[in-house]
């Protein structure tokens, strides 16, 4: 991961790869949430419950193709594959301090 990129957003992006959900979940604020393609989960239950059903829990991986950075927004290209949706996405991380505001994902 590039050092340019947020070390919330590479701890981010790094848990998600090891599939470690602890560690997924403890790179957000409490009132973090996801946005995935307009549905919202907010906080560390509900994005639990996601990343269990949709993420995490159906083994994603995430290889980064490339990323952008402005302000508090990291916005990461990534193929993502795994036993869920496979294809390209890109996250658009929010950060606040030492954690991850919002992950935003679209196409």
């Amino acid at each position: 991961m590039s050092e340019a990129v947020h070390p919330a957003v590479n701890r981010a992006l790094r848990a998600a790869n090891a599939h470690d959900t602890e560690a997924f979940l403890d790179s957000f604020t409490t009132d973090g949430y996801v946005d995935d393609w307009g549905r919202v989960f907010t906080g560390r239950e509900a994005i639990k419950g996601w990343s269990d059903r949709e993420f995490i829990g159906v083994e994603v991986t995430l290889d980064v193709t490339d990323v952008t950075s402005a302000g508090d927004t990291t916005t990461v290209a990534a193929q993502v594959g795994g036993k869920g949706f496979n294809g390209p996405s890109h996250f658009a991380f929010t950060v606040d301090g030492d954690r991850v505001r919002g992950m935003k994902i679209t196409g």
